[in-house]
This record gives C-alpha cells, sequence and structure tokens, in this order.
C-alpha cells in the first residue's frame, strides 16, 4: 500500500487502498479500547427498566420476569419507586446465576 496522507480523497484510492486504510484504523480502535480497559476507571452500570426490561434481559415472558421479581433471587439488583423499577442488570444476571448453580 502506498503511504496516503490523510488529506488524500477517497476517490483517487484503489479499493485496496481504502481497505487497508479502514482496516489500519480499526486495529487502532481496537487497541486504544483494549488500553483503556486496563485503567482503573470503573465499567459503566447497565441499567434496565420494568419487567420489559427484565424480561428482554432474561429473555422469558412476562409473566416469568414478574415471577423472577417476586422471587426474591435478585431483590439486591432491583430498585423500585413506585411504580417505577430499575433493575442492575450485571448484578441480576450475576444474583440469578448463583441461585441456578444451587439447584
Amino acid at each position: 500500500m502506498s503511504k496516503n496522507s490523510i488529506n488524500t480523497r477517497v476517490i483517487d484510492l484503489t479499493l485496496g487502498e481504502l481497505l487497508d486504510a479502514i482496516d489500519a484504523r480499526i486495529r487502532e480502535t481496537r487497541k486504544e479500547d483494549a488500553q483503556g480497559e486496563d485503567s482503573n476507571m470503573p465499567k459503566p452500570k447497565r441499567f434496565v427498566y420494568g419487567l420489559k426490561g427484565l424480561q428482554k434481559l432474561f429473555g422469558c415472558s412476562k409473566t416469568t420476569a414478574s415471577r423472577i421479581k417476586a422471587s426474591g433471587k435478585i431483590d439486591k439488583a432491583i430498585t423500585q419507586v413506585g411504580a417505577l423499577i430499575i433493575i442492575d442488570a450485571d448484578m441480576a444476571l450475576e444474583l440469578a446465576g448463583k441461585d441456578k448453580g444451587k439447584q
């Protein structure tokens, strides 16, 4: 691949040069992401909302999601204010997984 500058027009590149440039940028971005993971920054929390969110998280029916919530197995992951249900997705999956291993 010839060395093209950042100012080279896309129309002036061959298909191979364009694909090489894209591939190089993807590798560079992945390398930056991998270095960012090594830092001491905490992983952002994922939240799901309501029974629909719980349903999508576990891939189950709304009835089963309601049973899971009512069972108390994932209570530590749930915050409820009135009708609003906020669930820490990673913690809920972890708690459900621990109970699964006991059976």
